[in-house]
């Protein structure tokens, strides 16, 4: 194994979530989503997003949660007003035992401040008849299946040898690094959903290949994996996505300069250089 193989092992390890984390991550949403249930009627309450895939990096901050609120309960009105109504109303009910909160258009989020595991973000969401959930989308309601959305994570990362899941990591890690750019940072799994292919290789030459096929398709349309809600990248308008199809050939140079500079036997060069991706998410082996 080379300098350059430790240090994506370092990388890989680095870039997952620890124990004490998890259960930190645990402890608290088990108590958001008691606190919810002892007031609104519910018919399941789950973990969703990339924490629930798996792709989370650190540091570990907006955990979803969705809270299936029943449509025959009490608070089935809620389905009947706008989504924003819906996320208020869960606000209000939070706000009795958190105190810093934040509301949008889909989601309210539970404040921790710097903290490790730094924000949980709590869905009101009805069932959707033929599947999947309606969720909070300002004035309307928009569909959504994140559990089929894991299903899509899970079988992918069988086929690539268990690889999925930590290249999305790291691909995520690298958009972090940079100040998330890419945003949501979603996009960034459902393109690897489609530009990733079997067998998977190298992390590295894998990450090589997926920053030039991103800076070729980051500016078309991305569909909800799943075919239920608006497309991914619906949000960002054409001038921005060619903005960040430069920002992804930027990453592409870099990546290709490190590939050539181990192809040269320069490793302690090459893992500097691919350190300027990562930053401190790349110890030096």
């Amino acid at each position: 194994m080379s300098y350059v193989d430790d240090a994506f092992d370092n990388l890989k390890s680095n870039l997952e979530i620890t124990r004490t984390e998890s259960r930190q991550a645990q402890t608290r949403h088990e108590l958001v989503r008691d606190h919810i249930g002892a007031s609104w009627q519910l018919v399941d309450d789950f973990l969703t997003g990339s924490y629930r895939r798996h792709t989370k990096t650190k540091r570990l901050k907006d955990v979803d949660i969705f809270v299936v609120v029943d449509p025959e309960g009490p608070q089935a009105d809620l389905a009947e007003g706008t989504g924003t109504a819906a996320v208020l109303a869960l606000r209000d009910l939070l706000a009795t035992r958190w105190p810093d909160l934040a509301a949008d258009d889909n989601v309210v989020t539970i404040n921790y401040g710097e903290e490790d595991v730094a924000s949980y973000e709590v869905a009101p969401v009805f069932p959707r008849r033929g599947g999947g959930y309606w969720m909070p989308s300002g004035s309307a309601w928009m569909a959504t299946d994140p559990r089929e959305q894991h299903a899509l994570v899970t079988a992918k990362n069988k086929e690539c040898d268990e690889k999925f899941v930590p290249f999305v990591k790291m691909v995520k890690g690298i958009n972090r690094e940079a100040g998330d750019p890419i945003e949501p940072a979603f996009l960034l799994e459902v393109m690897a959903l489609d530009l990733v292919t079997e067998p998977f290789g190298e992390y590295r030459h894998e990450i090589r290949f997926y920053m030039a096929s991103i800076a070729d398709r980051i500016t078309d349309d991305w569909p909800d994996p799943v075919g239920l809600g608006p497309s991914v990248n619906a949000g960002i308008g054409q001038g921005r996505r060619r903005e960040l199809a430069d920002i992804a050939r930027g990453w592409l140079a870099i990546s290709e300069e490190a590939l050539q500079l181990e192809y040269e036997g320069k490793l302690r060069a090459a893992v500097e250089t691919w350190r300027e991706l990562f930053g401190w998410r790349m110890p030096r082996p």
